[in-house]
């Protein structure tokens, strides 16, 4: 969203001088002249602010105000006046006036203003966007949340891949969704009316892992008495996630690696061979390659399960994302406990943006839920040694590089635009930091 300013005075010198201050300051302004002129280019969803005199002919900005705020109750209105009081300051803001200013002002004074209710209304605009979002649950966008590139070909890619009967394997870091991949694989599939079974293959003993996965008969070792239905058969017609593949016993791997070769399995203690039609989802944390070089895992088995590969970006390499999933997150606790979200205090905001987010998403929620309870979100509160100023300013420059070209779609004339920098000045600054536009092209086209 580019930051976007219309200015309203029936005083066209006044108006001008507003927009020259404003524009030099890489504003995108537009000037009317009348309240009605400047009704005229709102709408619920304009992705800016407005500014008013209060004394002018017809509507005068006051009642622009009411108007305002009766299309859109957090649209920040910023007013000015030479004829200001304090009763006139008290009604504005009574009104839902973001700031009152009286002429004659510093410019600064009004540039402050103006950028703070920017910060403002960017952050109602995204919230917006992810609350229609989440509200629309047939769609993967409520499931997985996200606006960066990233996400948006990993959603793309299971699309593509749940209208198959392929075996997928899943890669990412603890905490990133893993799960929830492969449930959205599932749901968006045509297996999706039969069962989705989830194992960790890691929190099950290897005495009882075969029970656990093959089921067994009654009487099949000391303690079995009665017949159990193991996963892989509770999984028939539909989907089987292993979590943590690479903990599976090898003693296991060779049964499933038969299963799947077959699609019959026995349940322990039985001769009789039960068919199954199922589809296996796994994840993993190591390089399953790896763990092949090893010898912790069948090489023949990772080609049966490693038919297509989705890969989870870890939420540092997708941080345009964290302020949608805070909000979400926040939202859904105080909605659970019942109470209201307070809002974010002045730094927080970089805090969570500049955080690693080692424990990725599922950290992420849980710094949100303590800050819907309205407790201290530890996770990002780091000493302010770890890193110098240079580094975090390098931080925030690439951030800000990657998100305009994300949302110009790799259009070099549209960032330069957006972030006011000269053509030379932008391709040394990608450079340094390692972005192509080619990576933020649509659909990845040159």
């Amino acid at each position: 969203m580019s930051d976007q300013v219309i200015v309203v005075d029936d005083e066209a010198a006044i108006r001008e001088a507003i927009q020259q201050w404003l524009e030099l300051s890489g504003l995108a302004v537009r000037t009317c002249g009348s309240a009605d002129a400047a009704m005229a280019l709102v709408d619920h969803d304009y992705p800016g602010i407005v500014i008013s005199d209060v004394r002018m002919p017809g509507s005068d900005g006051l009642q622009l105000l009411d108007r305002l705020m009766q299309l859109d109750a957090d649209l920040p209105v910023i007013l000015i006046t030479g004829h200001g009081d304090v009763p006139m300051a008290v009604q504005a803001l009574r009104q839902g006036a973001y700031d009152f200013i009286e002429k004659p002002f510093a410019p600064e004074r009004l540039l402050d203003s103006v950028r703070r209710a920017l910060d403002k209304r960017r952050l109602v605009c995204e919230n917006r966007q992810l609350r229609r979002q989440v509200a629309d649950k047939g769609r993967i966008e409520s499931q997985l949340i996200g606006m960066s590139r990233a996400m948006e070909n990993l959603r793309r890619q299971i699309l593509e891949l749940a209208g198959t009967s392929v075996n997928v394997l899943i890669r990412g870091e603890t905490g990133s969704g893993k799960e929830l991949v492969a449930r959205s694989l599932h749901e968006f599939s045509p297996r999706t009316e039969k069962p989705f079974v989830a194992l960790n293959c890691a929190a099950i003993p290897e005495t009882i892992f075969e029970s656990e996965l093959f089921g067994h008969e009654s009487g099949a070792f000391t303690g079995a008495q009665a017949r159990r239905i193991g996963r892989m058969e509770h999984a028939d017609g539909g989907t089987l996630f292993l979590d943590e593949v690479e903990s599976m016993p090898l003693a296991q791997q060779v049964k499933l690696l038969r299963v799947l070769q077959e699609k019959t399995l026995e349940r322990l203690g039985s001769n009789k061979s039960i068919k199954v039609d199922l589809r296996v989802i796994s994840a993993a944390k190591p390089d399953l390659r790896e763990e092949v070089q090893a010898g912790r895992f069948r090489e023949d088995l990772l080609y049966r399960l490693n038919v297509a590969t989705l890969q989870i970006p870890p939420l540092r390499e997708r941080r345009e994302d964290i302020p949608l999933l805070f909000e979400h997150f926040a939202s859904e606790a105080a909605r659970r406990h019942e109470r209201e979200v307070p809002p974010l205090a002045p730094g927080q905001l970089a805090q969570l943006l500049s955080h690693d987010w080692p424990g990725n998403v599922r950290e992420l929620a849980n710094a949100a839920e303590r800050h819907a309870l309205g407790l201290s979100a530890a996770a990002v509160e780091e000493p302010a040694a770890v890193q110098s100023l240079a580094q975090q300013m390098e931080r925030f420059e690439a951030q800000c590089l990657r998100q305009a070209l994300q949302q110009c779609r790799g259009n070099i004339a549209a960032v330069m635009e957006q972030l006011q920098l000269p053509r030379r000045t932008l391709n040394e600054k990608m450079q340094r930091h390692g972005l192509s536009r080619t990576d933020y092209l649509p659909g990845g086209a040159e």
